[in-house]
This record gives C-alpha cells, sequence and structure tokens, in this order.
C-alpha cells in the first residue's frame, strides 16, 4: 500500500491471439503489443461473435489506429484493434487465447544519481509504463538517458536525480518510499513526456509559482519564440503526484505538444514515424539550457538573526546623523539581505527591491565576502 493506493500484481504475457473459424489470426499480439488490453487476465476459450465483440476496444473516428487500453485495478480481459479490422470481423465463433499471468512481484523502476558539490538535488522524471508509445513514451526516455550522459561529464553544482518509473503508481510509490528526502533536498523537478515532435514546446505549471517554472519560463521566453504555458488545471502527467497539495514538490512538466493535444495520443499512430530524431535534440537542448540557469541560479540566505551591525563591516557610519544618500544606500543594503531567506535568487530579489540585476549581483558578492550571507 502506497498512502491511498495498492501496487497491483506483476502482469506478465507470452502470447495473444484471436482466431477465427478458418484457424486464422484476426488479431495477433505477436505483431502489436497493442492488441491486448493491458493486464488483461489470462483466457483460452472458444466464444461467440456476439461475446468477443463486447470485449474489442476501437476508436470509430480514428479507424487505423490501435487504442492503447488499460485495466490495472479490476479483473478482465480484452482486446484492441483498429475500426477497419472490425469491420472485417465475420465469423460465428472465435478461439480466444491471453496466454498472460497475475502474480505478486515487483514495481521495477529506474535511478540514476549524480552526486555534485550540493547535496540539493535536481530530479528528472520520466515514464516507462506505455508499450510502443514513441512520442508519449520513448521521447521522455531518449532525452532523459542524453541528459543523463551530458551530466556525468560535468563538474556539477547540484546533485542530479534521474529516474525511470511507471506513471502514476510508479510515482506515488516513489514519493512515498522517499517523501522526507524529497522535501529536504529538491530543489528543482523536471517531469518529461511527448518531447519527440517538432512542435512547439509548452509547460504545465504548479499549483504555486517555484524554481523549476521559472527555470524554465526563462529559459522559453529567452530562446524560443512560441511557446505554450498550461495552468494546473491542465495537468496530466506525474506532475499531478509530485506537485499534490500535501506533496508540493517544485516541480514542472515539460512537453513538445501535451498530452491529450496531439490526435495520435494512446494509439499505434504514435510511432516512430511520428516523432523525429531533430524534435529529439531540441528537447535535449532545451533541457540544456534548463540545467544551465539552474548551475548558474543560486539562493542566498542570511548568516545571522535580525539586521547585521552594518557599522562593524564599514557598510554604515559609526555616528548616527541623518544623511539621506547614506540611508538610502544603507536601506539598499538591508532590502537586499532582507529578502535573503533561502527562497529568492538574484532576479526574485531584484524584482522584490526594484533595484536592477547588476546592483544586486554586486552587493550579493560584497555580502557573501563579509560573510553576512551563505549560498545555497
Amino acid at each position: 500500500k502506497v498512502f491511498d493506493w495498492i501496487v497491483p500484481n506483476e502482469w506478465n504475457i507470452k502470447d495473444a491471439y484471436i482466431k477465427d473459424e478458418k484457424n486464422i489470426k484476426v488479431v495477433d499480439y505477436k505483431k502489436n503489443n497493442l492488441h491486448v488490453v493491458s493486464y488483461s487476465s489470462p483466457m483460452n476459450k472458444v466464444i461467440s461473435d456476439k461475446e468477443l465483440k463486447k470485449n474489442l476496444h476501437y476508436i470509430k473516428e480514428k479507424p487505423n489506429a490501435i487504442p492503447y487500453v488499460t485495466s490495472y485495478y479490476k479483473k478482465r480481459w480484452g482486446f484492441c484493434l483498429s475500426y477497419n479490422a472490425f469491420k472485417k470481423l465475420n465469423s460465428k465463433k472465435y478461439k480466444v487465447v491471453i496466454n498472460s499471468s497475475l502474480k505478486r512481484g515487483s514495481m521495477s523502476y529506474g535511478e540514476l544519481y549524480i552526486k555534485g558539490k550540493s547535496k540539493k538535488e535536481i530530479l528528472i522524471s520520466t515514464n516507462i509504463c506505455h508499450p510502443s508509445m514513441a512520442n508519449n513514451e520513448t521521447s521522455g526516455i531518449v532525452v532523459a538517458m542524453a541528459i543523463a550522459k551530458y551530466l556525468l561529464k560535468r563538474n556539477n553544482y547540484y546533485s542530479y536525480r534521474i529516474i525511470f518509473i511507471p506513471e502514476t503508481i510508479g510515482s506515488i510509490s516513489y514519493i512515498s518510499k522517499n517523501f522526507k528526502k524529497l522535501k529536504k533536498n529538491i530543489k528543482a523537478g523536471f517531469v518529461l513526456t511527448c518531447l519527440g515532435t517538432k512542435n512547439n514546446f509548452s509547460i504545465v505549471k504548479n499549483i504555486e509559482t517555484n524554481f523549476a517554472e521559472k527555470i524554465v519560463l526563462k529559459v522559453l521566453n529567452k530562446n524560443y519564440k512560441k511557446y505554450k504555458s498550461y495552468p494546473w488545471i491542465d495537468r496530466g502527467s506525474d506532475e499531478r503526484q509530485f506537485c499534490s497539495p500535501e506533496v508540493n514538490l517544485p516541480f514542472v512538466c515539460i512537453s513538445k505538444g501535451k498530452f491529450y493535444e496531439f490526435k495520435e495520443y494512446h494509439t499505434s499512430l504514435d510511432n516512430l514515424k511520428f516523432i523525429s530524431a531533430q524534435g529529439l535534440i531540441d528537447s535535449f537542448e532545451m533541457l540544456k539550457k534548463c540545467i544551465y540557469e539552474v548551475e548558474n541560479n543560486f539562493f542566498y540566505t542570511n548568516v545571522y538573526k535580525c539586521e547585521p551591525f552594518l557599522t562593524k563591516y564599514d557598510l554604515y557610519n559609526s555616528m548616527n546623523k541623518f544623511n539621506k544618500k547614506e540611508h538610502l544606500e544603507k536601506t539598499k543594503v538591508l532590502n537586499i539581505l532582507s529578502y535573503c531567506n533561502g527562497e529568492n535568487d538574484l532576479e526574485d530579489i531584484s524584482n522584490y527591491t526594484n533595484l536592477s540585476n547588476k546592483f544586486v549581483k554586486q552587493n550579493l558578492k560584497m555580502l557573501l565576502k563579509k560573510k553576512l550571507i551563505k549560498r545555497d
């Protein structure tokens, strides 16, 4: 049990098919693994045309597409086929075989930890549960693998953790197992999905603005003319779990043409012809830019409680005599210090204080040198 969920039994399948009265396989799992409803119970039986069709899934509006259908939490069996193939079924009886098993087992996932100078982590997550989905699944895996190789060659400030998990139950299980560590260490998180096309980038925001979101928006605004930003109510991937109210980690979901938004979604049309090498490269380069911004963007925290004694650091006159210019300069420094709470970076502090980035950067450098603040 993980929070309110139960991890389903392990499902394995060796073969599945439907044969007509002429002993011809009209549906064959070995030709396309989408032909079987995932988690179908074992079956070996001759049934009527009427009974068979109760357990068939197709999409009339997409006559050439085989739909992707699952049934994790209710025992049933079923097959998926294109509507064009469905219309050709004309036998009175069919032999249905599903050579599968449902047993207590394990939920497999992959995890790579790349140690940096800081214990604070950037978490990159992608899914491994949708069979034969090129854009919806494989693209995220490819980009995550490419980023992993890139990070392994770098001298990183932050530590990086890359996880390859089943969607929903995988992220819920991972959070359940690692919740305290995640809350303590995660600085930013990126959910990677649907990254293989040449479409414009899009993001799904958290309920509240966070560091990951600010980084991605900064990269998009600086480098890409067009992108789409979706609110939290349009969520759909594992940001649903990482950003859920009682978890509330600083995550953002990145895609190129979001889930639900392309007609090939969750069908056999989401194949290798649908994605492109250039689309994957673009996504890799975009994520590299995000990492650059993360690695060059720091958070600042006051060393002392209450305002520091500025005179001690030659930042204020020892004689308490009002001087407007001196007062304004002191106030600027104190304003910068007041926003050094561990949650604000240079741009945040600049925006809050209405001071230029250059001025804030110079003063942060000075305050670090005088050991009045520390950098995360």
